[in-house]
């Protein structure tokens, strides 16, 4: 450590790509202690010291929630620990548990549990009376073929307790379903213990999707940014690029704001930062889930380059128990297309616009190596190729410069069996 007396410990730092800039962000703030799986490498110049604890499971990416509380604690006993805070779903309740521990400001257990636990929230939201679709949890084939007449047909099966999408499936009728179940409760299976098994069954419906990243302070909830959806792949819900405007309306819309502020109050989230997504149906704005830590996919990245919002530096604020800046210093529209394979493939080679060859992108990046295996749904998730990033001064012109830009990144690649 450095001469500093305090730190903020980061539970988990993600991948390079997805999350340096909110760790750079958030260093700017306060001195950072990170607790992670492995030794830093990129990360380094960014924290004032580190802790190690390996996963109990690397394949599966499972943490060890009780040593990583102990080393919390261990840290503590030699300096004082300023607040915590994570980016990483795996990493949010571990990380309540570390500020209910040693009495810092952020997410109880319990709040941070009912936004991660699937089947916690659609119950809390169904309590106090809020928009929601039939559902019911099931964790045999069995349970499941009972449940589903209630719930109706088309349906949307989904894990308990994952994230980004990844077994999310749709079923039209009762002929595809055991097949529907079993991929659904196979990728529960691929994090943590406490949310292992168990899959949701939920009325289908439909209407434009966005995400909401914004910060609760105790209590009291406030929107950063809104991020409109791309989707692929049906019957799954693969994401495939995400916009954000500045100027959006739906940040003062009374009856999203109402649902929204109604959400977190029943999930008992108290202090930090969420990432909602919610769908536009004939019954109004319903919310799909609330994730109890700060969107994927660049989309923090997107909402501070439409916005001038840090959210990395803001994550930290609201850790450190303070009210963070949410003054907007830009008003543009900033998006980010990924791009897929036609179908399951071996990488060859990947190319990308070069920068200057499409007005307003600011990123064209190469994400799978040679070699890299790309399965679609459902036999794989997030195969993405390339991705591009464009900002323009409105909503229409940053869609037509990511037309194009996806349009440049071209795949050569082997199909296989």
């Amino acid at each position: 450590m450095t001469a500093q007396t305090d730190a903020l410990l980061v539970i988990g730092s993600g991948q390079q790509r997805y999350r340096e800039y909110l760790l750079a962000s958030a260093a700017e703030r306060h001195p950072l202690w990170l607790i992670d799986a492995a030794e830093p490498t990129w990360q380094r110049p960014h924290v004032a010291g580190w802790s190690v604890v390996p996963l109990l499971d690397r394949a599966r990416l499972i943490p060890d929630r009780e040593r990583i509380l102990a080393t919390a604690q261990e840290i503590a006993s030699g300096r004082r620990i300023a607040g915590v805070f994570t980016y990483d779903e795996t990493m949010v309740t571990t990380a309540a548990l570390i500020a209910e521990k040693l009495g810092l400001p952020g997410l109880t257990v319990d709040g941070a549990d009912r936004c991660r636990n699937k089947h916690r929230t659609r119950s809390a939201l169904t309590l106090v009376g809020l928009p929601q679709p039939r559902f019911a949890l099931a964790y045999t084939l069995k349970e499941a073929r009972e449940a589903a007449p209630a719930v109706g047909f088309p349906m949307v099966l989904k894990p308990r307790g994952m994230g980004a999408s990844i077994g999310v499936v749709r079923v039209d009728d009762p002929d595809a379903f055991d097949d529907a179940f079993a991929m659904a409760e196979r990728a529960g299976h691929g994090g943590s213990p406490d949310y292992e098994g168990g899959v949701l069954l939920e009325e289908f419906m439909t209407g434009p999707e966005i995400s909401i990243d914004g910060v609760c302070v105790d209590g009291v909830y406030e929107p950063m940014f809104v991020a409109h959806k791309q989707t692929g792949f049906e019957p799954y819900f693969e994401e495939t690029g995400h916009v954000v405007d500045a100027a959006d309306d739906l940040l003062t819309d009374p009856d999203l704001l109402h649902v929204l502020r109604s959400a977190h109050e029943a999930l008992h989230v108290s202090t930090g930062i969420t990432h909602t997504e919610v769908l536009f149906t004939e019954r109004g704005p319903v919310v799909v889930e609330v994730n109890a830590r700060l969107g994927g996919d660049l989309i923090p990245w997107l909402g501070e380059l439409a916005t001038g919002i840090r959210p990395g530096r803001v994550a930290a604020e609201l850790a450190l128990g303070e009210r963070p800046d949410l003054t907007r210093t830009e008003r543009r529209t900033a998006g980010i297309r990924f791009t897929y394979p036609p179908g399951d493939c071996r990488v060859q080679e990947v190319s990308v616009p070069a920068a200057g060859s499409v007005e307003g992108l600011l990123r064209a990046e190469s994400i799978a190596d040679e070699g890299t295996e790309l399965r679609l749904p459902p036999g794989g998730y997030l195969s993405r190729y390339a991705y591009v990033v464009c900002a323009a001064p409105e909503r229409a012109a940053c869609e037509r410069s990511l037309d194009e830009a996806a349009s440049g990144a071209h795949l050569t690649s082997v199909p296989l069996d």
